[in-house]
């Protein structure tokens, strides 16, 4: 079957919600993803983020194979070891106290509204301008822009948006009714947008000061893609919240909150197929693997290669970790040109994205940069 008839198939049969690359993919092994007529990428996006191990990682295929052939679902009626391990798992390293499992992180910033106006018996949630936190009712309520809201009006009452990175604006925006603030270290639908050093201390600051609950949003920045397990690491706080999903399943769908604040009580919150054992085994593994090969140490290196690399020949460029943002004169136009270089980015307006694998090595840096270079962009 070729890209047309699939996308003539799509027209059909499939909703009209997303505006895809020009590509149909068959399979993936390692940093590389394969086309239906057998066309090799470099993946230098990892599904956003999320295919952290690279694809079709053994240790995953391992598990998924074995737990599929032991146990997929009982629901939440009954317990499971995984789920426990996991919630074990993310406490530990995250320094939260509890965590919930859901299936994606929409689900997990959801969980996360509904707590913090349990927890303080407050309304208000202050979110940033340019957030971009999901798509769901409560979640779209916290995410910026007219496109994203605008058809579905009217959203949750009880939310604002301020701008980011302005620790003035948020301190004049807390009253007396706010419960929680929610937050990403990095804003990445935005365009990779990093705010000053020590911003984060000071919103945490300013949360404690004021009785208000901090809300993470580490959905696209953690487990490792920062250079650290999670990006608040870098400015050495802690969250009462933290909203987690993409590479903690390395493209197995699952998210999760962890927190430190009063906890739900029994039926206010749940889902049938969250925390599931597959779910769960596969998370489980992931995280393991990320400490055991010490895959947040080669984020920080191979990030900081790349963006040397980009930076001397005169791009500008953005990141931390492998979550890099490189300013080109056409977002769209840059990515169409690397799909016919066999390279795989997505973008952000004018900012071309780069997350890739957290298992990337040298060579396929270098294999990006030349097909950068190819291109010739205007910088």
């Amino acid at each position: 079957m070729d890209l047309e008839t699939i996308k003539n198939r799509e027209t059909k049969y499939y909703a009209r919600t997303f505006k895809r690359l020009p590509v149909a993919i068959a399979r993936g092994e390692g940093m590389y993803l394969y086309g239906i007529s057998g066309e090799k990428y470099l993946d230098m996006f990892a599904g956003i983020a999320v295919d952290c191990l690279g694809h079709a990682h053994p240790k995953m295929v391992e598990t998924i194979k074995k737990q599929a052939a032991t146990l997929m679902h009982t629901s939440n009626w009954l317990y499971t070891m995984p789920q426990i391990q996991l919630a074990q798992t993310l406490t530990e390293i995250s320094g939260m106290n509890k965590a919930f499992i859901t299936n994606d992180g929409t689900e997990a910033v959801e969980a996360a509204f509904k707590l913090a106006r349990k927890a303080t018996g407050k309304k208000e949630v202050i979110a940033m301008e340019n957030a971009f936190h999901g798509r769901t009712m409560g979640s779209l309520s916290l995410t910026y822009g007219e496109k994203y809201k605008k058809p579905f009006e009217p959203l949750i009452p009880g939310t604002k948006s301020i701008p980011y990175a302005d620790a003035d604006a948020l301190r004049d925006a807390i009253t007396s009714d706010t419960a929680a603030v929610i937050v990403e270290p990095i804003q990445g639908e935005a365009g990779v947008i990093i705010p000053p050093v020590g911003y984060l201390k000071e919103v945490r600051e300013i949360t404690e000061e004021k009785g208000v609950l901090l809300i993470l949003d580490e959905v696209q920045t953690g487990f490792a893609r920062t250079g650290k397990m999670f990006a608040f690491q870098h400015e050495d706080i802690k969250p009462d919240m933290l909203c987690l999903a993409k590479g903690l399943g390395g493209g197995f769908p699952i998210g999760a909150i962890a927190f430190s604040c009063e906890d739900f009580e029994p039926g206010q919150h749940g889902g049938t197929f969250v925390g599931n054992p597959l779910a769960c085994s596969v998370a489980n593994t992931v995280v393991e693997t990320i400490i055991k090969e010490k895959l947040a140490d080669n984020a920080e290196k191979m990030g900081a290669y790349l963006m040397k690399n980009l930076r001397d020949r005169g791009y500008n460029v953005r990141g931390r970790g492998l979550m890099i943002g490189i300013d080109v004169e056409n977002g769209e136009e840059t990515a169409l040109s690397l799909i016919k270089k066999g390279v795989l980015v997505i973008y952000s307006k004018n900012t071309v994205r780069v997350l890739p694998p957290l298992i990337i090595e040298k060579k396929h840096a270098d294999e990006f940069l030349a097909s950068f270079d190819s291109l010739k962009i205007r910088k």
